[in-house]
């Protein structure tokens, strides 16, 4: 399957997206932990109309805070992966939920490590906001592209991690 892919700079570094032609199915900081790697089938693209809405998405994004993804997204990955990825879409701007909670919403209060590998990896970073996971503690913990850019994505959507979770 071809995989099409675009870059842009973001105020927190250079973006990869990729897509499959009728879904983004990547967003990855340029140096993030599970950095695909590219192949064969690969294809630089950028009239991608699907990719260039995924930026202009981003761009907003970056610019108020506030994201409006109405796109389809596609990420690759196993059942329980998916479900953890898609209660993270549940997760409002500007709030955090633990891990723990992420967990306990799924029916799995046990599976918080499990979880946790799930967040980390998620192919569809900010679109998929798993930077809004924080620590029972309030800590910011794990997160694929630095915790840098986790505490910058959290401050630009107003969130504060201690006063805003939710027990």
């Amino acid at each position: 399957m071809t995989l099409y892919f675009q870059e842009f700079t973001s105020p927190l570094g250079n973006i990869l997206l990729t897509g499959n032609g009728k879904a983004v199915t990547g967003c990855y900081f340029q140096d993030q932990k599970y950095f695909p790697v590219s192949g064969a089938q690969w294809r630089h693209a950028d009239e991608d109309a699907l990719l260039n809405e995924a930026t202009q998405i981003l761009q907003a994004y970056f610019a108020c805070g506030k994201l409006e993804c109405d796109i389809a997204i596609a990420p690759q990955g196993t059942d329980f992966q998916r479900k953890v990825w898609d209660a993270l879409t549940q997760i409002p701007a500007g709030e955090t939920r633990s891990y723990g909670q992420i967990a306990a919403s799924l029916g799995k209060p046990g599976a918080v490590r499990a979880v946790a590998a799930a967040i980390g990896r998620n192919p569809v970073s900010i679109l998929i906001p798993c930077h809004r996971v924080i620590g029972s503690n309030g800590s910011l913990t794990g997160y694929a592209g630095g915790l840098e850019r986790k505490a910058a994505l959290l401050k630009l959507e107003g969130a504060d991690p201690i006063l805003r979770l939710a027990f």
